[in-house]
């Protein structure tokens, strides 16, 4: 008998050629949908809900988007009925791995020169987040990516750094150059005064090390902004 795919029947009672991990070892990921997809991940469902039918009640509540379901965190996932810590959990850290895959495209190229490459590895790691954070890439003469650190996670509102504590790393680096980058979860990406007065602070205190700031870019979902194209930062 040929058990047609319901909400009510479990996944393994499927035809074999339904069954997602059946359909994605035969044929390939890009045979599956986001669903389907997910439903992996889920590994099985809750009552009478498939996880075929758990994962497209999760993917509603993201208007069916998968930016949006990035954003959602392991408590706003447990309010769906059939969704304990397990499942929460699988899904955040599935969707942080995807953010740093992007991230690391840029990570691999071991050079940073320009706002824009700078962007093209922050915006995957920092756009979404729905919490303001500083971060530094310290640079050699060379450009070469020497380390990353995040100096400051703050609220929705802003984040407060060290100066010392970013310039001390450099030393300790041999860095002679900083790309800075923080991100704006507002999506606005205008610089703020005190944006603007933070980097100058930076630039003052970097010709004390003679250590150069390269940018300082704002990201969020929307873009980038990069303070040197903008003008300030000469």
């Amino acid at each position: 008998m040929v058990v047609t795919p319901t909400n009510h029947v479990a996944i393994k009672d499927w035809a074999p050629d339904d069954q997602p991990r059946e359909k994605l070892i035969n044929k390939g990921c890009t045979a599956l949908s986001d669903a389907e997809l997910l439903a992996i991940l889920l590994n099985n469902g809750h009552k009478q809900k498939s996880a075929l039918s758990l994962a497209q009640e999760i993917l509603r509540l993201s208007s069916n988007n998968l930016g949006e379901m990035s954003k959602l965190n392991v408590q706003q996932l447990k309010k769906i009925q059939g969704v304990g810590v397990a499942k929460a959990t699988t899904i955040v850290a599935a969707m942080e791995l995807a953010r740093r895959r992007q991230a690391g495209y840029m990570h691999a190229k071991k050079t940073i020169r320009t706002g824009a490459e700078a962007a093209l590895y922050f915006k995957p790691l920092l756009g979404d987040s729905p919490y303001e954070s500083f971060h530094v890439l310290y640079l050699n003469h060379a450009c070469r990516v020497l380390q990353h650190r995040c100096i400051s996670k703050g609220g929705v509102a802003g984040t407060v750094i060290d100066i010392g504590h970013i310039f001390r790393a450099a030393v300790e680096l041999n860095a002679t150059q900083l790309m800075l980058c923080h991100n704006h979860p507002s999506g606005n990406l205008r610089p703020s005064t005190t944006d603007i007065h933070t980097t100058k602070k930076l630039i003052q205190a970097g010709s004390l090390f003679d250590i150069r700031i390269l940018d300082h870019i704002i990201v969020s979902e929307a873009g980038y902004c990069s303070m040197a194209e903008e003008g300030f930062i000469i």
